[in-house]
């Protein structure tokens, strides 16, 4: 599908664009996500009657716009929680020349990287809710719809949002960037895990990391973290802590809430021991899905780190 050519059409017609290739249909959203009741009650919603001023973007592009709804593509998600930080390769996923202002028809486009191609995926705007409530990602800013927009279109990439229920991080990765991705089990992890994380960080890596639980996913234990789930490694930082350097790492849930709740969380008294300017500087003490931990505790607590780059 060409987006230029369709949006023209539907502008001279004065149409919104109706993606039959996708179409609001129970077929575009799978037929073993919901019970079959639940699947007659959903009903797809363009942004512009959600909210009388709807937006693509809003301040830039932040993971902090994204929050995971009922489907769990926490994998997905986490990757685009890294693509975030990486504005080289976001600018190419969504590209900067649609919006609700300008010659809105209700058509969007963004690329996913397919078999050694920037794959163009077009989509309508028409969103699936169940009950009043987004079915797939939702935005923290009500009227901001990048997140829901790119991942319908990841959704029809892949046939359907069924098919975003449950994937691999490390394909996500590669999808969203055309990199080269590496996985280091955190059982028994490379003696450099501290080196390989600094330079992955400094390098502009994309970098996620999961728990294990392939019988208890989403289980959220005490310590805050969630079992059979995927994250954002989001930093690497070597600080000055008591009379020594130690490094903690920081780490984003695409749930939008749910912390990490041992040394270095939010409020842990780990922080006191750091100089004043660099609390500062790294702490945001939100409940906002990101959290700071050590590298001893991160082996703990994850099963899989994953970093991908541009280039080997």
């Amino acid at each position: 599908q060409d987006f230029n050519r369709l949006r023209d059409l539907c502008l001279s017609q004065g149409l919104l664009f109706e993606d039959a290739t996708f179409p609001t249909h129970f077929s575009s959203i799978g037929p073993n996500l919901l019970p079959e009741d639940k699947l007659r009650q959903i009903q797809w919603k363009r942004p512009t009657e959600l909210q009388r001023n709807p937006y693509l973007i809003i301040d830039g592009v932040s993971r902090f716009d994204i929050m995971q709804g009922e489907i769990g593509c926490c994998w997905m998600l986490a990757a685009l929680g890294s693509l975030t930080l990486q504005k080289q390769f976001l600018e190419i996923v969504l590209p900067k020349d649609q919006g609700f202002q300008d010659n809105y028809a209700g058509i969007f486009h963004f690329r996913f990287w397919q078999y050694g191609d920037w794959v163009d995926v077009v989509i309508d705007d028409q969103l699936p809710f169940l009950n009043g409530r987004y079915l797939s990602v939702h935005p923290r800013t009500s009227n901001e719809f990048w997140p829901s927009l790119l991942e319908k279109a990841y959704a029809k990439l892949r046939g359907s949002y069924q098919n975003l229920h449950g994937g691999y991080l490390s394909d996500a990765l590669v999808d969203l960037t055309g990199g080269v991705q590496v996985q280091f089990s955190l059982k028994d992890p490379p003696p450099d895990l501290e080196e390989i994380l600094k330079a992955a960080d400094k390098s502009k890596c994309l970098m996620g990391c999961s728990t294990s639980g392939q019988l208890r996913r989403n289980i959220e234990l005490r310590n805050g973290i969630v079992q059979g789930h995927a994250y954002t490694v989001t930093g690497a930082v070597k600080i000055r802590y008591k009379n020594g350097w130690k490094l903690i790492i920081r780490i984003w849930n695409p749930w939008g809430h749910g912390e990490w709740k041992g040394p270095w969380s939010d409020d842990s008294p780990q922080w006191d021991h750091v100089e004043p300017k660099f609390r500062e500087a790294l702490l945001r003490n939100k409940n906002d899905g990101e959290f700071w931990m050590s590298c001893e505790n991160f082996q703990e607590q994850f099963s899989w780190l994953y970093v991908c780059n541009s280039t080997p």
